[in-house]
């Protein structure tokens, strides 16, 4: 890979090399690279754009590499990726996209991806959003995921994007069914006139179905971010929303988490909060050498990346 391809891998997966296990790349439209093992096959569509990921039944501690990868302006991308999980597997999924533009062009990758996890199946499923390139054509990224948990399931859903990306839609739908679970961590970071938008509907279906979201953000200079959330409880269950932004210069940010308990059985909580970092905070790095700056940055970092 070139250096500039490789830089957004690396940033992508955490990863210096091509992974030996199963993996899928997709540059600029098209797929350049794709592996399969005896646990994990991968099946490019027949009708769209887009991969069938299918894991077999109890398959343990294996992983999924499926980056995208855009290094070109005017490219509009749209890819539809299907995740069958088999019953009492457990298994890691790295995804995302990162878009190096340096052109006058905007670049679009819209990502649909569906999973489908069988009973008690586990997935920690990684997404990240990377722009960069000192082009002034957009860098647009707006995924949307679709989950479908059967009993005794659990997926993890950790999705970053930190600076870069011009404008993001990201939406995700989910059906809980009984005994499975949803955790959600979201961590967002907008500055310039960037702008995110963030939107999630979880139906909790079945009796001890539960959802955890937990959302932080920060937005700079001029950007804007809007939370959304809709956890419509149907059955004995347990939901929980907790939104939390850091505001800096003339950003803004909206958030509206709503819970709607249908069934009297439902326990549901939301929780928001939207302020500016905490003066004494700074004062406390400052007295250790920190530029007023430095001692914003490693703030924001201590609070989206934890």
């Amino acid at each position: 890979m070139e250096n500039i391809e490789q830089k957004l891998f690396e940033k992508l997966t955490d990863l210096h090399k091509i992974p030996s296990g199963a993996f899928n790349l997709r540059k600029n439209g098209e797929g350049v690279g794709r592996q399969t093992t005896k646990e994990i096959d991968i099946i490019p569509k027949k009708d769209k754009s887009g991969i069938d990921i299918i894991v077999k039944p109890n398959v343990i501690g294996k992983s999924v590499h499926i980056p995208v990868i855009i290094t070109v302006g005017g490219l509009s991308d749209l890819v539809y990726n299907d995740f069958y999980i088999g019953e009492n597997s457990d298994v890691v999924i790295v995804a995302g996209c990162g878009i190096h533009n340096a052109t006058c062009k905007t670049s679009v990758h819209n990502g649909i991806h569906s999973f489908h996890l069988g009973k008690n199946s586990k997935v920690k499923y990684i997404e990240r959003h990377v722009g960069e390139g000192e082009g002034s054509g957009g860098k647009v990224l707006n995924p949307v995921t679709k989950i479908s948990l059967k009993e005794g399931s659990h997926m993890i859903m950790e999705t970053t994007q930190l600076g870069g990306v011009t404008s993001t839609v990201r939406k995700t739908k989910a059906k809980i069914y009984q005994d499975a679970k949803l955790t959600i961590q979201e961590n967002i970071l907008t500055d310039g006139s960037q702008t995110a938008k963030t939107d999630f509907k979880v139906e909790l279906i079945g009796k001890n179905s539960a959802v955890e979201v937990v959302s932080h953000s920060v937005a700079r200079d001029n950007s804007f971010q809007e939370f959304q959330s809709n956890i419509v409880g149907k059955n004995d269950c347990f939901g929980h929303v907790e939104c939390d932004g850091i505001l800096l210069d003339n950003a803004r940010i909206i958030s509206t988490p709503k819970i709607d308990a249908v069934s009297k059985e439902a326990s549901l909580v939301h929780e928001a909060a939207i302020g500016k970092i905490a003066g004494d905070e700074l004062i406390k790095l400052m007295t250790l050498g920190l530029s007023p700056k430095e001692a914003e940055d490693v703030i924001i970092q201590a609070f989206l990346l934890g």
